[in-house]
């Protein structure tokens, strides 16, 4: 679906007298213009925050069908025309050999976008059925074997940047996960080094809600992949998080805003790691604080 990147505030007068259907059309077109614009700024301002993208970087982008992949790569197409720096872009899609997946569907897309891409066949969805004891879930291997084949992957097509699609809530839901059931105060940061220090991953819809991607992408009537490996798992933990946070967002507008801004606003020694701040180091600190307010005493 093809949409324009502007919209002229002179159309509504143009088509005023057409009816309201065509009055209808021009509304939706300017609400989509102003989603479109919302989304680009929020992933170039994260770009520009982490700074994600340099001159001359290839990004690798995973597009795995779903939504939030898809609007990814479009908004990341868009900033390149108007980029200040140049960058290239290579949509890659692993192809986990799940039972029913349209191998068609991405490739089809791709060629009509004119975007580079290829598509990446490994087998994990057998090793994840094989080693995944019966009721449970299998997204934590599938995560590990999918990011290695991935990581494995740049480095053969030279990409120097791994972008992923999380989004906002991705993040938070990460973040109460972690200390649900984790006990570790952590989440998805927007850039981070792969442990290996080969790859830097980057998400730059880390700023996004999933509301405006999901519209977004309805809107752009993107060719949506279902994942019925993870999606149709009963009794997921991410699910329960991600209602929580939804009934949050419903009585309390604004706190998943404030929860977001938390966790790039961290007060160490507000805490209680050991590592982050030196507790132990606290008198000492204030020995020094207070002779130095004795000296400046002295002198005058």
């Amino acid at each position: 679906m093809q949409q324009p990147e502007h919209f002229d505030p002179v159309a509504l007068e143009a088509v005023a007298s057409n009816g309201s259907a065509d009055l209808h059309d021009v509304k939706q077109k300017r609400e989509f213009n102003k989603l479109q614009k919302r989304l680009r700024r929020e992933v170039g301002n994260a770009i520009l925050d982490y700074n994600m993208i340099e001159e001359g970087d290839r990004v690798m982008v995973c597009l795995s069908g779903g939504k939030d992949s898809y609007t990814m790569l479009e908004i990341l197409r868009n900033l390149q025309r108007n980029a200040p720096v140049n960058f290239s872009l290579v949509a890659v899609n692993l192809d986990q050999k799940q039972p029913g997946f349209p191998e068609h569907v991405l490739p089809r897309y791709l060629d009509g976008q004119g975007v580079e891409y290829h598509i990446l066949e490994r087998d994990t969805y057998s090793v994840v059925k094989e080693k995944t004891p019966e009721g449970k879930t299998t997204c934590a291997l599938c995560s590990r074997l999918r990011r290695g084949s991935l990581y494995g992957f740049a480095e053969e097509i030279g990409a120097t940047k791994i972008a992923l699609g999380h989004h906002r809530e991705d993040i938070l839901e990460t973040l109460f996960l972690n200390m649900f059931f984790g006990g570790t105060l952590k989440s998805m940061p927007p850039k981070l080094l792969s442990d290996d220090g080969k790859n830097i991953v980057i998400r730059p819809l880390a700023y996004c809600k999933e509301a405006d991607i999901a519209e977004f992408s309805r809107l752009m009537e993107f060719p949506i992949i279902p994942c019925n490996l993870c999606g149709s798992q009963p009794n997921m933990q991410r699910q329960n998080v991600k209602a929580m946070l939804a009934e949050w967002d419903k009585k309390y507008p604004g706190r998943l805003e404030s929860m977001f801004r938390a966790i790039t606003n961290v007060a160490p020694s507000q805490l209680a790691d050991r590592a982050l701040f030196d507790f132990q180091g606290l008198e000492a600190k204030q020995a020094e604080l207070k002779a130095g307010r004795i000296s400046a005493l002295n002198v005058g």
